[in-house]
């Protein structure tokens, strides 16, 4: 099944249309939930009448809360029992939600007794419904099946992230076509040696839905002419960037070229994009400082507790940011006043500068709100790339290619390499995030945005990837 690409960010289809499916039972829930309830009521009929809206958004709450603890990708790391972990969670936050909804728009309210049937079945019905979805997906029949074409080092690649997943993907690699000249770095089991056969022929033989380009070097007798004859026919051809872009959801560094860059889709920016951007930035931003600033106030008399009432609360540092123009950000000081006394220094694991008040609000993220003044000042956005001190950037930029290009768009208090990557204390941190960050500058668009902001709750929620 692959995927589809929805505002240029690739999803799961089989993710898609489970959430489809449980979008159903959880409305399907509430219906039973008030069949149960007043099974033998003249009430039934009237109840059941307005019970739509009710249904829609039991489901909607619910889904969103599985959307922002990662329900969905957790099936390919986590299995089964840290699947129903994740939903359960989400039913304690969507509960929350819907209580809060419910006070505030009285109209909209099940009764307890309703919301507790309702939650009790779709509980149940998901978690059965998960299994059969489970055992599906291990199946090759849902796959993608991928011939790759070449056998060097890039068509290594691709084998070690088959075997690094545990066949939990989605696609199956049918075999390697090796190239004239090129180095085999592939076993001889999985290689297809047919000289007789063209490319076309091979692909039809094997099912194959997609060839996936993958050479070392396209000089070595590159056979455009089948490669065209195959695409002619039918069967989709991909670069191993494009790839890897929609599988892992990231850019490959090492492999990227310049050429790429300037004929890949993406990168795009509009003045009504812009202002979208901006309002959503502005709109977030209040919201999170209406709900934080309690938290907020706690924090700054804690470290006030901690270093006493003349110790500064908040901690000035300059960043680059967008086009590279350095900025202020702000943030509650976590480290003693010190901390910089021999310079500018990565954050270490255990680090002996954070104090005791810096080491719980840096792993649940609280250190970061002030930076809401930055967005609302303009310097920064919700959702972008973390931004780094200039010392770091000039020697980033001078080690690893294209790092600059992750200042293309704001800086962010969350980003997508927050979410997929942990803390980066390294030069070598900092390459595999620039991927995630790529990507992120080259497809970032509104709904990515939100999608970011969701998944960043489980972050703080369980202060993953924190120092």
């Amino acid at each position: 099944m692959g995927h589809i690409r929805v505002f240029r960010h690739y999803f799961h289809v089989p993710f898609l249309l489970l959430g489809a499916l449980e979008a159903v039972i959880l409305i399907a829930s509430v219906y039973l939930a008030v069949w149960l309830r007043f099974e033998d009521s003249a009430r039934l009929a009237e109840v059941l009448s307005g019970l739509w809206t009710q249904g829609l958004l039991f489901s909607f709450v619910m889904l969103i809360a599985m959307t922002a603890m990662s329900v969905y990708p957790s099936y390919l790391r986590e299995g089964m029992t840290g699947v129903m972990l994740r939903t359960a969670v989400s039913y304690f936050i969507g509960s929350a939600v819907l209580a809060m909804t419910f006070y505030f728009f009285p109209q909209m309210a099940l009764g307890r007794g309703i919301f507790f049937i309702a939650a009790a079945i779709s509980f149940c019905a998901l978690f059965f419904g998960r299994l059969l979805f489970s055992r599906f997906l291990s199946e090759d029949i849902l796959k993608s099946r991928v011939l790759v074409l070449g056998a060097g080092e890039k068509a290594r690649a691709v084998w070690d992230r088959v075997v690094e997943s545990n066949s939990a993907l989605s696609y199956v690699v049918v075999g390697f076509i090796p190239i004239e000249g090129e180095p085999v770095c592939i076993e001889k089991g999985r290689l297809i040696q047919d000289q007789e056969a063209s490319l076309e022929q091979i692909a039809h033989r094997l099912g194959i839905n997609e060839i996936l380009v993958a050479p070392d070097d396209r000089r070595c007798n590159f056979p455009v002419r089948q490669l065209l004859d195959a695409k002619l026919s039918g069967i989709d051809v991909l670069d191993i960037l494009n790839f890897f872009e929609r599988e892992s959801n990231k850019i490959e560094v090492d492999w990227l070229s310049p050429g790429w860059l300037v004929f890949a889709d993406g990168f795009s920016y509009s003045q009504a994009r812009l202002v979208f951007e901006r309002f959503f930035d502005v709109c977030v931003s209040l919201a999170m400082l209406l709900l934080a600033w309690p938290i907020m106030l706690f924090t700054a008399l804690a470290i006030m507790a901690e270093d006493g009432f003349k110790a500064s609360v908040f901690y000035r540092q300059t960043r680059v940011g967008m086009n590279q123009r350095p900025f202020s950000i702000y943030k509650f000081r976590s480290m003693r006043e010190d901390a910089e006394k021999e310079g500018a220094q990565w954050a270490a694991q255990a680090d002996n500068r954070i104090t005791r008040v810096g080491r719980f609000i840096r792993k649940y993220r609280i250190d970061e709100l002030p930076q809401i003044l930055n967005v609302l000042k303009g310097d920064m956005a919700i959702v972008g790339p973390r931004p780094e001190r200039p010392e770091f950037v000039s020697s980033l930029a001078s080690s690893i290619p294209y790092f600059q290009e992750r200042h293309r768009v704001k800086p962010g208090i969350t980003g997508w390499a927050q979410l997929r990557y942990p803390y980066g204390a390294s030069v070598d941190d900092s390459k595999v995030k620039l991927k995630y960050d790529l990507y992120y500058v080259k497809n970032h668009s509104l709904l990515l945005d939100s999608l970011i902001v969701l998944q960043t709750i489980e972050v703080v929620l369980f202060g993953k990837g924190a120092r």
